[in-house]
């Protein structure tokens, strides 16, 4: 069986075309923050980091070089897929940052957004 996968940019990430700048996701940082809230939960599924530069090799052996755009919730099998998730060859997966943390309140016990 497998966990759902959390793929998110690394904090903090550097973009070539703004030298000596340093950034967040503005999709991602909900999501760090959620996460942040209660570390014990995190460890219900499989949170990874990576970096802001493309290809991001860590989305393409999951998903493929079209789809590298992140926040993206790869969901396992381990609990019923939601029918709005994405579909590519046998994965399933959510993009929308509001939907992830609908969904790990729903799958994971993290707090719900109000």
């Amino acid at each position: 069986m497998s966990r759902d996968l959390l793929l998110l940019l690394e904090p903090g990430f550097t973009d070539p075309r703004y030298p000596g700048e340093r950034f967040i996701c503005p999709g991602g940082a909900p999501i760090e923050g959620l996460l942040a809230s209660d570390p014990a939960r995190v460890a219900r599924l499989d949170v990874q980091r990576v970096p802001f530069e493309r290809p991001r090799q860590a989305v393409v052996e999951v998903l493929d070089e079209a789809h590298q755009g992140l926040p993206v919730l790869v969901l396992g099998d381990e609990q019923p897929v939601p029918a709005d998730a994405q579909t590519l060859g046998e994965r399933r997966f959510i993009t929308d940052t509001r939907r992830i943390l609908d969904l790990l309140a729903e799958r994971h016990g993290f707090p719900k957004v109000h």
